[in-house]
């Protein structure tokens, strides 16, 4: 049995998903600590340790996405998805200097940092993804929602009425950009596209990886509110 599509006129498995889960989803993308930034009444010190933490799980995405993009490479039925998460890649090196340049800017030490427990538990998730054995499907699932949760945060943090502080803006705008949400569109699509023709049990282990994003992405932002 496969899973349903919107090829014959349901809704997307992903558009089912961000319904069905839609309060984890929220708690995710809708943090005190990201209503903090757009109230602007962020303790700098969180944003600071979520700099610190963040640069280490953007160490460890390397890998990961890396990954993906092989699993495309042996799986996926379509060339361009190679493209698609092949520019994710490239802007990873990028992403990496960023911090190491913000870090300087808010005088945070990079080097011997060590990883807090969210932290920890959320890179030996990606680190599960290195096998050759796991599903493209649920791979690519796993990087879009991981991708989209940050997307949706700190776009919130750009709207309109956000009072967001100036030292935050380009950090916000950084991953809230419409640039950025298209890019995740092209992974959603891409998802969809693998879960209309993934067998069931795909399709429920792709679901399981969704939902530990969002479990992990609500721990890491409380890691960031809180030294824990």
């Amino acid at each position: 049995m496969e899973g349903a599509g919107s090829g014959d006129g349901v809704k997307p498995r992903t558009a089912t998903w961000l319904d069905k889960h839609r309060p984890m989803y929220d708690r995710a993308t809708r943090h005190p600590f990201i209503r903090s930034i757009r109230d602007g009444a962020v303790d700098f010190a969180s944003f600071k340790r979520w700099l610190a933490q963040d640069y280490i799980f953007v160490k460890e995405f390397v890998p990961f996405v890396a990954s993906v993009l092989l699993n495309s490479c042996r799986q996926s039925d379509d060339t361009s998805d190679m493209e698609i998460i092949l520019g994710g890649v490239a802007s990873l090196s990028d992403e990496l200097s960023w911090f190491k340049t913000e870090a300087s800017r808010w005088d945070v030490e990079l080097t011997g940092v060590s990883p807090l427990k969210a932290n920890i538990e959320y890179c030996r998730f990606l680190e599960s993804f290195s096998s050759a054995e796991i599903d493209y499907t649920v791979a690519i699932t796993t990087f879009w929602a991981i991708e989209t949760v940050y997307q949706d945060s700190f776009s919130f943090c750009i709207q309109s009425g956000s009072k967001t502080p100036k030292e935050l803006l380009g950090t916000c705008q950084r991953w809230g950009s419409d640039e950025f949400k298209q890019y995740c569109q092209s992974l959603q699509k891409i998802v969809d596209r693998c879960l209309e023709k993934a067998p069931i049990d795909v399709v429920e282990k792709a679901e399981e990886a969704f939902v530990r994003v969002l479990e992990h992405e609500f721990d890491f932002w409380n890691m960031s509110s809180s030294e824990h």
